[in-house]
Formats: C-alpha cells, structure tokens, sequence
C-alpha cells in the first residue's frame, strides 16, 4: 500500500456479494466491476436459480463468455454460489462444491428479489446444511424475516441464526450486508465462525437519504436504509479493523423502469462507482488505510482465499457519476466524486 498525496494504491478489492443478473444485462453488469475488483462473489437467484451443479456449469459459461470481452487487465476472478431450496439434498451439495462453489446462499421465502421459492425455516434445508459444514462451504444468510415490520426485518432475523449457530458449531456462516446496529453488536460478540459483509450504500446513506425530502427509489433495497447510528454503527465495526467485517456490494441492477415506477424492485447498482465512493469517504473520516483490511484482506480469510498480488491505484480529481449506465441509475448517479479509478 502507497499513499501519495492525491493518490493512493491498494490491494486489488474483493466483493463477496454481487448480482450480474443474467442474459443480455450481464455483459453490462460485468463492465461495472471491470478494473476495480480483483474477486467477485456472484449470488445464484437467477431465474432459473443456479441450485446445482448444472445450473452452475451454465451460469460459469456466461460469465466467462462477458469477462474475455473485457482487456485482461480488467478482468476479474467469479467466485460462484448455489441456492439452496427447501428439501435440497447432501448429494447436491456435493455436487455443486465439485462444480466449484463456494458458498450456499439462503434466502428466506419471500425475503426479497427472486426468493419465493426459498426455505421458511433452517429445518427444510438441515440436510444440505449438514453436507454444506462437512464440505467446508460458506453459508450466505440473507438475513430478514419478510413477516416482521420493515425496519425490524433483520433485528427479527438473529434469533434464527443463534439457533443455528448452536446446531452447526463448525459451518461458516456470513450474515449479508448488515443495515442495524444491533445485528453489528450481534456479529462482533457471535462465535469466530460468524462474520459479515457491509455494502457502500449502506455505510454511506440513511433512511432520509432515500425518503427524506423525495423518495428516491434507486436507493431502496433489502435490508432497507436505517437511521445514522445504524450507518455510524457499520462505520465503527469497519474502522474498528475487526476481521468479522469485509466488503460485499450487494449491487443489484435494475433497469430505470423497474425502479421509476409504482412498484419499485429492490437493489442498488453500486458497483460502477463503489470504490471511488468509499475512498471519498474513509479519506474525509481521516482512515483511508482501514479500506485495505475491509476490502481485501478479512473476506479472503474467512473464505480461505490468498491474498491478492494485484493492486488498483485511485486519485484524487473531480468526476461526475453518470446518470444513466446501461439502462441503470448508478449509486451517487449525478454526484461529483472526489476519487476516481486511475486508468492506465
């Protein structure tokens, strides 16, 4: 790590939770980690969901086919997850674990974009959690209890991974992208075996961002913006340089029209401008150096992955973020930022 006056050099970041969707958005979607991430973590509730090993193989197929469009410098490395569906069984595990995945992501039934078909409860899914500890697989935890009140959905969810964590003492568990002060607390006293990623959304907005003086759809996601001790809460647990905490964007793409209409779809697509965003931010907090560990060193522990060799440098001059990226509002769309990605 360099940091020079107007620029600064880091470990090429990972993102342990990103959505490329699929089809003719993912070439896209791709584009919008290019350059900026050396890893990326791809979540499985495609339609149809990538549940096993064949699904797997053809999601791995796509994405390859979007990443050798790209320079090779800016290609990234797609880690690959599966969906686990009520009644999976162990077999199937084992199977997607040979197909390469390192991770199984649950989605509670009805919790958000594409999860109807998901688990009501730990129980439905105790075979494929049991072979998912015995492989040695993350599990991914979308952590929200669709029943509970909006703004205590994930608080709601805890005592289900309490539980759990009692029954499965030796499976990896990561809560995704936390939004509440008390599921920090929740993490930072839990067993070693359970850590969390946070997005750049929610360390840098609060509920008023998103409904305070308009509502601004482009910012409403799953778990939803909370008030400023939840984000202050998020920013303390990463400048605290606890390695239960690592980065994972949670960058959800929509096109303009599924966010700008009566019904608006959950998800921020951040991914464009992420990096640049939080740069911005840890350098006004005066902790610039707390992005290293946050955003290539813990998440890369916890998943047993190397460190990184690669590095992407940032400088500091004044961009406007577009309003408009293929068809989707970007984070920060129409902001100047203060860093951006150096471009060789």
């Amino acid at each position: 790590m360099s940091q020079i006056q107007d620029r600064f050099t880091m470990p090429m970041p990972d993102d342990f939770h990103a959505h490329l969707r699929q089809g003719a958005g993912l070439s896209a979607y791709v584009r919008g980690h290019a350059g900026q991430f050396g890893r990326v973590l791809l979540m499985p509730n495609t339609l149809p969901p990538v549940s096993d090993a064949a699904r797997l193989e053809a999601y791995r197929e796509e994405v390859t086919r979007a990443l050798v469009a790209l320079p090779e410098a800016e290609r990234f490395e797609p880690l690959f997850t599966f969906k686990i569906l009520p009644g999976m069984r162990g077999a199937e595990v084992e199977a997607s674990a040979r197909a390469g995945a390192v991770a199984g992501k649950y989605y509670p039934a009805g919790a958000t974009t594409n999860a109807a078909d998901g688990p009501h409860s730990f129980d439905e899914v105790e075979e494929a959690l049991n072979a998912m500890e015995a492989q040695g697989l993350v599990l991914c935890i979308h952590g929200e209890d669709p029943e509970a009140p909006i703004l205590e959905r994930e608080c709601a969810f805890l005592p289900r991974v309490e539980r759990l964590l009692t029954r499965h003492p030796r499976l990896r568990v990561v809560l995704e992208h936390l939004s509440d002060a008390r599921s920090v607390h929740f993490v930072e006293t839990g067993p070693e075996n359970l850590a969390a990623t946070i997005t750049a959304h929610h360390l840098l907005f609060t509920i008023d961002d998103m409904i305070g003086n308009s509502m601004n759809p482009h910012l409403y996601c799953k778990p939803v913006l909370k008030f400023a001790r939840d984000r202050d809460a998020l920013r303390a647990a990463v400048l605290s340089g606890s390695r239960k905490f690592f980065f994972g964007s949670d960058s959800a793409p929509h096109p303009r029209e599924k966010k700008e209409c009566g019904a608006a779809a959950s998800g921020v697509y951040s991914s464009p401008s992420a990096l640049p965003a939080l740069v911005e931010l840890f350098d006004s907090l005066g902790s610039l150096d707390s992005l290293i560990p946050f955003m290539t060193e813990h998440g890369a522990a916890f998943y047993g992955l190397p460190r990184t060799s690669r590095t992407v440098t940032l400088e500091r001059g004044p961009w406007k973020v577009p309003k408009l990226i293929d068809g989707v509002v970007p984070m920060c769309a129409g902001r100047t930022l203060e860093w951006r990605v150096a471009r060789n």
